[in-house]
Protein backbone atom coordinates (compact mmCIF):
# COMPACT_ATOMS: atom_id res chain seq x y z
CA UNK A 1 0.00 0.00 0.00
CA UNK A 2 1.46 3.37 -0.92
CA UNK A 3 1.56 6.41 1.40
CA UNK A 4 -1.31 7.96 -0.56
CA UNK A 5 -3.39 4.82 -0.16
CA UNK A 6 -2.60 4.71 3.53
CA UNK A 7 -3.59 8.35 3.95
CA UNK A 8 -6.86 7.75 2.07
CA UNK A 9 -7.72 4.78 4.29
CA UNK A 10 -6.80 6.76 7.40
CA UNK A 11 -9.10 9.60 6.30
CA UNK A 12 -11.89 7.14 5.48
CA UNK A 13 -11.48 5.55 8.90
CA UNK A 14 -11.42 8.87 10.75
CA UNK A 15 -14.48 10.21 8.95
CA UNK A 16 -16.67 7.09 8.88
CA UNK A 17 -15.63 4.65 11.62
CA UNK A 18 -18.04 6.07 14.22
CA UNK A 19 -20.90 6.01 11.72
CA UNK A 20 -20.05 2.43 10.66
CA UNK A 21 -19.95 1.20 14.26
CA UNK A 22 -23.37 2.77 14.87
CA UNK A 23 -24.76 1.25 11.68
CA UNK A 24 -23.45 -2.17 12.74
CA UNK A 25 -24.60 -1.78 16.37
CA UNK A 26 -28.19 -1.36 15.14
CA UNK A 27 -27.92 -4.59 13.14
CA UNK A 28 -26.01 -6.62 15.73
CA UNK A 29 -27.46 -5.21 18.94
CA UNK A 30 -24.01 -5.30 20.50
CA UNK A 31 -21.39 -2.52 20.57
CA UNK A 32 -18.42 -4.90 21.00
CA UNK A 33 -19.38 -7.04 17.99
CA UNK A 34 -20.07 -3.87 16.00
CA UNK A 35 -16.59 -2.53 16.79
CA UNK A 36 -15.00 -5.85 15.79
CA UNK A 37 -16.89 -5.98 12.52
CA UNK A 38 -16.07 -2.33 11.77
CA UNK A 39 -12.38 -3.17 12.20
CA UNK A 40 -12.78 -6.17 9.90
CA UNK A 41 -14.44 -3.89 7.35
CA UNK A 42 -11.50 -1.50 7.35
CA UNK A 43 -9.07 -4.40 7.07
CA UNK A 44 -10.95 -5.44 3.92
CA UNK A 45 -10.68 -1.88 2.64
CA UNK A 46 -6.92 -1.87 3.28
CA UNK A 47 -6.37 -5.20 1.56
CA UNK A 48 -8.61 -4.45 -1.43
CA UNK A 49 -6.83 -3.93 -4.72
CA UNK A 50 -8.96 -0.95 -5.62
CA UNK A 51 -7.10 2.14 -6.87
CA UNK A 52 -10.24 4.04 -7.86
CA UNK A 53 -11.42 6.78 -5.51
CA UNK A 54 -14.40 5.86 -3.36
CA UNK A 55 -17.34 8.03 -4.43
CA UNK A 56 -19.87 6.86 -1.86
CA UNK A 57 -17.84 5.91 1.24
CA UNK A 58 -20.80 4.92 3.40
CA UNK A 59 -22.32 2.80 0.66
CA UNK A 60 -18.94 1.16 0.05
CA UNK A 61 -18.33 0.50 3.74
CA UNK A 62 -21.86 -0.74 4.37
CA UNK A 63 -21.61 -3.14 1.40
CA UNK A 64 -18.41 -4.64 2.80
CA UNK A 65 -19.85 -4.77 6.32
CA UNK A 66 -23.07 -6.39 5.04
CA UNK A 67 -20.99 -9.07 3.33
CA UNK A 68 -19.10 -9.66 6.57
CA UNK A 69 -22.40 -9.87 8.48
CA UNK A 70 -23.62 -12.53 6.06
CA UNK A 71 -20.34 -14.44 6.44
CA UNK A 72 -20.61 -14.22 10.23
CA UNK A 73 -24.22 -15.41 10.19
CA UNK A 74 -23.40 -18.27 7.84
CA UNK A 75 -20.45 -19.30 10.00
CA UNK A 76 -22.59 -19.21 13.16
CA UNK A 77 -25.28 -21.37 11.51
CA UNK A 78 -22.72 -23.93 10.32
CA UNK A 79 -21.02 -24.01 13.71
CA UNK A 80 -24.37 -24.51 15.47
CA UNK A 81 -25.32 -27.32 13.07
CA UNK A 82 -21.96 -29.01 13.69
CA UNK A 83 -22.35 -28.73 17.48
CA UNK A 84 -25.90 -30.05 17.23
CA UNK A 85 -24.70 -33.04 15.17
CA UNK A 86 -22.02 -33.75 17.79
CA UNK A 87 -24.59 -33.56 20.58
CA UNK A 88 -26.83 -36.08 18.77
CA UNK A 89 -24.13 -38.77 18.75
CA UNK A 90 -24.80 -41.60 21.22
CA UNK A 91 -21.29 -41.47 22.64
CA UNK A 92 -19.73 -38.18 23.75
CA UNK A 93 -17.11 -36.78 21.41
CA UNK A 94 -14.29 -34.62 22.69
CA UNK A 95 -12.80 -32.39 20.04
CA UNK A 96 -9.88 -30.06 20.68
CA UNK A 97 -10.41 -26.38 19.87
CA UNK A 98 -7.89 -26.65 17.03
CA UNK A 99 -9.64 -29.63 15.44
CA UNK A 100 -13.03 -27.98 15.95
CA UNK A 101 -11.81 -24.82 14.19
CA UNK A 102 -10.37 -26.89 11.36
CA UNK A 103 -13.63 -28.82 10.92
CA UNK A 104 -15.72 -25.63 10.92
CA UNK A 105 -13.39 -24.01 8.38
CA UNK A 106 -13.72 -27.05 6.11
CA UNK A 107 -17.51 -27.03 6.52
CA UNK A 108 -17.52 -23.36 5.53
CA UNK A 109 -15.48 -24.18 2.43
CA UNK A 110 -17.90 -26.98 1.53
CA UNK A 111 -20.86 -24.67 2.09
CA UNK A 112 -19.30 -22.03 -0.17
CA UNK A 113 -18.51 -24.65 -2.80
CA UNK A 114 -22.08 -25.97 -2.77
CA UNK A 115 -23.42 -22.43 -2.99
CA UNK A 116 -21.21 -21.75 -6.04
CA UNK A 117 -22.43 -24.85 -7.90
CA UNK A 118 -25.77 -23.41 -8.83
CA UNK A 119 -29.12 -24.76 -7.62
CA UNK A 120 -29.66 -27.57 -10.12
CA UNK A 121 -26.10 -28.91 -9.95
CA UNK A 122 -26.08 -28.65 -6.15
CA UNK A 123 -29.43 -30.43 -5.79
CA UNK A 124 -28.43 -33.24 -8.13
CA UNK A 125 -25.05 -33.63 -6.42
CA UNK A 126 -26.63 -33.78 -2.96
CA UNK A 127 -29.33 -36.21 -4.11
CA UNK A 128 -26.65 -38.63 -5.27
CA UNK A 129 -24.08 -38.04 -2.52
CA UNK A 130 -26.27 -37.56 0.57
CA UNK A 131 -29.49 -39.32 -0.30
CA UNK A 132 -27.76 -42.14 -2.13
CA UNK A 133 -30.14 -42.01 -5.08
CA UNK A 134 -29.18 -43.73 -8.32
CA UNK A 135 -28.57 -41.67 -11.44
CA UNK A 136 -31.83 -42.99 -12.84
CA UNK A 137 -33.81 -42.00 -9.75
CA UNK A 138 -32.26 -38.52 -9.78
CA UNK A 139 -32.98 -38.14 -13.50
CA UNK A 140 -36.60 -39.06 -12.88
CA UNK A 141 -36.90 -36.80 -9.83
CA UNK A 142 -35.52 -33.77 -11.71
CA UNK A 143 -37.06 -34.57 -15.06
CA UNK A 144 -33.73 -34.74 -16.89
CA UNK A 145 -31.76 -37.41 -18.69
CA UNK A 146 -29.16 -39.62 -17.03
CA UNK A 147 -26.56 -37.90 -19.22
CA UNK A 148 -27.59 -34.55 -17.75
CA UNK A 149 -27.27 -35.99 -14.24
CA UNK A 150 -23.78 -37.24 -15.10
CA UNK A 151 -22.80 -33.84 -16.51
CA UNK A 152 -23.95 -32.09 -13.33
CA UNK A 153 -22.05 -34.60 -11.22
CA UNK A 154 -18.90 -34.11 -13.29
CA UNK A 155 -19.20 -30.35 -12.80
CA UNK A 156 -19.71 -30.71 -9.03
CA UNK A 157 -16.97 -33.31 -8.59
CA UNK A 158 -14.50 -31.24 -10.58
CA UNK A 159 -15.27 -28.24 -8.36
CA UNK A 160 -14.77 -30.40 -5.23
CA UNK A 161 -11.43 -31.64 -6.53
CA UNK A 162 -10.33 -28.06 -7.18
CA UNK A 163 -11.15 -27.26 -3.56
CA UNK A 164 -9.08 -30.23 -2.33
CA UNK A 165 -6.13 -29.22 -4.52
CA UNK A 166 -6.27 -25.55 -3.47
CA UNK A 167 -3.47 -24.46 -1.14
Amino acid sequence: MSTLDSAAVHLLYREHNTWLKGWLRVRLGNAADAADLAQDTFIRVMTARNDAPIREPRGYLSAIARSLLIDKSRRRAIEQAYLFALAQRPEPVEVSPEVRLSIIEMLLQIDTLLDELGPRTRDIFLAVQLEGLSYGAVAEQFGVSITTVKNHLIRATTRCLLLVDAP
